[in-house]
């Protein structure tokens, strides 16, 4: 029996658009699906249904000031409970801010009600956003739609959930490590992380070296085009980036096409191998070797790429991550009621010298150029999504906070030095496991190229089919 769900984002807008529905219907078709399905998953942090019906019935209204043409009109979206909308409970994943209501709305909640959509209420993430999981001590544990022992990564691994299981069409993310690229990987999900200023990049809180940028998590690489574009579209700040000749559907444009020949490099080097153990599971090699294999069959020039040791980056990137903790608004008891991961970065972070955050800020704009130098002569570099197959929940060592990091580590150690070279990424669902769990790879473009990063997706999204896969819920 056909759904509205059913439907990718760029149809359900086509039909809304059309009158085929309207916002509110929308709404009402997920707001009962969260209701029904979301107790068993833990997605949702927040369900503003009235909210979310008075926003959508408003859009439908003949005096209403937004556009029926804007870029988003009338579709249902979550903000990430790090993302501020005034009014709204915002709890950031933290017992200590269980009882925050925002008074004002981040920029990234005012760019998506300027392109029309309709939110229907917070999604899960992991205390401050600061875990690659999501099980976080201030809620439920957010569990994998195709099997629910299994975790979702994270830090946006509740809106991954409701974007997998049918409970939204779209949702956004923020990545500062990998934050959008590790739950796409762990639920069958583009997940696509633009290039650094492309769009709004506050997170709720300041983002230390530019690591956080905001994106789309979506079952489409036409939606991932479709929400980006909207979100530069709506976007008339100074600091961001314009797309490359934009005209209100550049990217969609690319991923409807998905046109072109590339020569793409393949690499299974990680900086952080230095320090903790880097290894593939033989999930995540099949992955790769298929997503190589049909990149080749396309056309595509693809050879190996190595790259060169970096022996400093997993203690420079640690004092990044750890400087960005210290600046969590909290003081006294109130950091003692974070959990031992939180803490530890915290104290880390606070107990750094002006010196040793300067060396990894000037690390990593050194890093950067080398990166993109060794990349230069790709058009997209491809890698593992994930290391390893989405571990179990409570797998990760809430007590022990460093080896807990290196459990991160392990999981995702080919996500953050995009996020510190400033690059584009995009993470796609090519291959399941015998027991049908979803496993990525991960595609890295040039600066500012996330165009070429969708024409790649949408060849292999058209000759893989993994729009037709959908775990029990759908």
């Amino acid at each position: 029996m056909f759904e509205l769900h059913h439907l990718s984002a760029t149809e359900q807008l086509d039909g809304v658009r059309r009158g085929d529905w309207t916002p509110r219907e929308l709404a009402e078709h997920y707001l009962e699906r969260i209701a029904r399905l979301d107790p068993e998953l833990g997605a949702f942090t927040e369900v503003t249904a009235d909210r979310a019906l008075a926003r959508a019935t408003s859009l439908a209204d003949a005096e209403s000031p937004v556009s029926r043409a804007s870029a988003l009109w009338g579709l249902p979206f979550a903000d990430k409970d790090l993302v501020a909308r005034a009014g709204v409970p915002t709890r950031y994943g933290s017992r200590t801010m269980a009882d925050v209501v925002p008074d004002a709305s981040d920029d990234i909640a005012l760019a998506f009600d300027v392109a029309g959509a309709v939110s229907l209420g917070k999604t899960a993430t992991p205390e401050f956003g600061l875990a690659g999981y999501t099980e976080p001590l201030a809620g439920r544990p957010v569990r994998n739609p195709y099997d629910r022992t299994l975790g979702v990564g994270g830090s946006s691994g509740g809106a991954a959930a409701a974007v997998a299981a049918g409970l939204l069409p779209f949702a956004p993310g923020s990545d500062g490590g990998g934050s959008i690229r590790i739950p796409a990987a762990a639920t069958g999900l583009v997940g696509l992380k633009p290039a650094r200023g492309r769009i709004p990049s506050a997170a709720g809180f300041a983002s230390l070296g530019g690591l956080v940028t905001h994106g789309p998590l979506t079952r489409t690489v036409a939606d991932a085009a479709l929400v980006l574009d909207a979100l530069v579209g709506a976007t008339p700040y100074r600091h961001a980036t314009a797309a490359p000749s934009w005209d209100g559907g550049a990217f969609l444009n690319a991923a409807v096409r998905g046109e072109g020949r590339f020569q793409v490099g393949v690499t299974t080097d990680s900086p952080w191998a230095g320090d903790f153990e880097v290894g593939l599971d033989p999930e995540a090699r099949a992955a790769l070797d298929l997503a190589t294999a049909e990149l080749s069959a396309i056309g595509h020039g693809v050879e190996g790429l190595t790259l060169a040791p970096e022996p400093d980056y997993p203690r420079m990137f640690s004092r990044l991550w750890q400087a960005a903790a210290a600046g969590v608004p909290l003081d006294g008891n109130a950091v003692a009621l974070t959990e031992p991961l939180t803490r530890w970065l915290i104290g880390r972070g606070r107990a750094m010298t002006a010196r040793e955050l300067g060396e990894a800020l000037q690390f990593a704009a050194l890093f950067e150029r080398r990166l993109i130098t060794r990349f230069a002569p790709f058009d997209a570099v491809l890698t593992p999504a994930l290391a390893v197959v989405p571990p179990m929940l409570g797998w990760y060592d809430a007590a022990d906070a460093e080896r807990n990091f290196a459990q991160q580590v392990r999981v995702s150690p080919y996500t953050s030095m995009v996020n510190v070279a400033g690059l584009p990424a995009l993470a796609l669902p090519v291959a399941r496991t015998a027991e049908g769990i979803p496993m990525g790879v991960q595609l890295i473009g040039r600066p500012g190229r996330e165009d070429v990063l969708l024409a790649i997706g949408a060849q292999l999204e058209r000759r893989l089919r993994w729009d037709r896969r959908h775990p029990p819920q759908w």
